[in-house]
């Protein structure tokens, strides 16, 4: 099995910046993509920013020029730096890893239990 764990959220002012992680263990071979996504008070999950294994980034519209994500292949650790903040980016921030098990041998989704985001206005 695989667990993601995530950290770093908050409460913080508009305009203001927060980083969250995300944290890989488990029977973990290698780790595909891996993305953050955000849920508002009664809206549905949506893409914030994904990253593939070797780097390449893509962000939604919202997040371009604010938001990197990045990652640790060595520790199996995904970032978020969010700067610039805005109180519509409040939300539950979710971790997602498509990942290769070593037992069983095979690819799965996985989501983090998600870490709440709050900016104030």
């Amino acid at each position: 099995q695989v667990q993601l764990v995530e950290s770093g959220g908050g409460l913080v002012q508009a305009g203001g910046s927060l980083r969250l992680s995300c944290a890989a263990s488990g029977s973990i071979f290698s780790i595909n993509v891996m993305s953050w996504h955000r849920q508002a008070p009664g809206k549905q999950r949506e893409l914030v920013a994904v990253i593939t294994s070797r780097g390449n980034t893509n962000y939604a519209d919202s997040a371009k020029d604010r938001f990197t994500i990045s990652r640790d292949n060595a520790k199996n650790t995904v970032y978020l730096q969010m700067n610039s903040l805005k109180s519509e980016e409040t939300g539950v921030y979710y971790c997602y890893a498509r990942v290769a098990t070593i037992a069983p041998a095979c690819f799965d989704d996985y989501w983090g239990q998600g870490t709440q985001v709050t900016v104030s206005s």
